[in-house]
């Protein structure tokens, strides 16, 4: 009997990073082969992702498992990912996992990777990417928070940093928690009220531009002190400031609105203005019309889909027909299985689209992403600066960088 034949799968609840229950689920092989994967969860959640939990939440699920998907995978052979990612689809019998769910999907997808990797005694990146797998994405880390990730702080969601000067992955993860601690210290200076966020990033009681010039700053320090430049970026999640009824995007912090137009030349501004390496949905999510606009009159600026896309190839299709975006935010429990995620990926690669693999805001120490980033060559990884669960995926990432060492690992070639 081959080794990557299921033997077992098993799932249990496990606290996520907000304190919110989620699945966990185990495979085992004949092989003595295992995988475990958890399913993180969102905050700011687009409309056209797949249903997280079955009505009953996560102890249906959990039951779903135990009585119909366990009978149905157990024998087959977990190295045949596409097809124990279609026999999920076909338990689940809907177009959004709406049965059995989109986190029960992925986190049963993962574990089955890892069980067939772990059986053949590879490392999950290599797994799935072979011999191709050689480069380290860049991480792309949260510093200051608001918007759906914490109360009483900017209307912009997430002010990030990525290290583009970064020789190595070792040196890229440090730069950022370096930049983490000296946002802190000039929060402190200035007498801003620190908490933080879902992601761990300070969540400062300021508007967004005090949060932007301070971000500069302390970005134009780390260069001065290592010699490595960080660069900015912004995580808008425009769809949680729109109103759909008055058609405008409402700032409350700052007390203004902002029509459609307004909302592009203020975004074009801000890149202009802060040098902005990476912007994420700056623009609602059914909008890919604005979205064109927008990325047809930036240089030098990844505009990147999310709540526009979902992990979707039917939407990023969309998207690429119509130009809207130069970036592609890849999440795998927006699409539920391995799959559907490696899908996304290579359209998104085909059409010279750039993909950034991304954690959630609720999660776990699963540290799958690290390993996809890794076997599908995402130049970007999208995972926080600092907290357990999210250097989870930047520490594996450096263990993979040490796997890869006599391979000449490299970081990824940024756009």
């Amino acid at each position: 009997m081959k080794p990557t034949i299921i033997e077992e799968v098993r799932a249990r609840k496990v606290l996520d990073s907000r304190g919110n229950w989620t699945i966990e689920v185990d495979v085992e092989t004949c092989g003595y082969g295992f995988g475990r994967a958890a399913a993180p969860s969102g905050a700011s959640t687009g409309r056209h992702e797949v249903v997280a939990f079955p009505d009953g939440g996560v102890d249906k699920a959990i039951l779903e498992v135990d009585e119909v998907i366990a009978p149905e995978l157990e024998g087959r052979d977990a190295e045949e990912q596409d097809v124990i990612d279609a026999v999920l689809k076909d338990i689940d019998g809907t177009d959004n996992f709406s049965n059995i769910g989109g986190n029960t999907a992925v986190a049963i997808s993962l574990a089955n990777a890892k069980a067939a990797a772990h059986s053949l005694n590879l490392p999950l990146y290599k797994f799935l990417g072979g011999s191709f797998s050689t480069e380290l994405p860049y991480p792309l880390g949260n510093v200051i928070g608001g918007g759906a990730h914490a109360a009483n702080a900017t209307d912009i969601q997430e002010f990030l940093v990525i290290p583009v000067g970064a020789e190595n992955i070792a040196e890229a993860v440090y730069l950022n928690s370096l930049v983490h601690k000296k946002v802190k210290e000039a929060l402190s200076r200035g007498g801003a009220n620190l908490g933080k966020g879902d992601e761990g990033a300070w969540a400062p009681n300021i508007g967004d531009t005090e949060a932007l010039d301070t971000l500069r700053e302390v970005c134009e320090e780390v260069k001065a002190e290592t010699g490595r430049e960080v660069r900015m970026g912004l995580d808008v999640a425009a769809s949680e400031l729109w109103d759909p009824k008055k058609k405008l995007y409402r700032y409350r912090r700052e007390g203004r609105d902002r029509d459609t137009g307004d909302q592009i030349e203020y975004i074009k501004e801000l890149i202009e203005t802060y040098n902005l390496f990476y912007v994420e949905d700056p623009l609602q999510e059914e909008d890919f019309e604005a979205f064109f606009q927008l990325t047809s009159n930036v240089d030098d600026c990844l505009v990147c889909g999310d709540d526009l896309y979902v992990t979707s190839v039917e939407r990023i299709e969309r998207g690429i027909r119509e130009g809207s975006t130069n970036a592609v935010l890849i999440k795998p429990n927006q699409c539920g299985t391995l799959t559907d995620t490696f899908n996304a990926i290579n359209l998104a690669k085909k059409h010279k689209l750039t993909n950034v693999i991304s954690h959630r805001s609720g999660e776990t120490s699963d540290e799958s992403i690290a390993h996809l980033g890794v076997a599908f060559c995402c130049p970007i990884i999208k995972t926080g600066a600092v907290g357990g669960e999210r250097t989870a995926k930047l520490n594996e990432l450096i263990r993979i960088s040490e796997e890869l060492t006599p391979h000449r690992a490299e970081m990824a070639k940024l756009p």
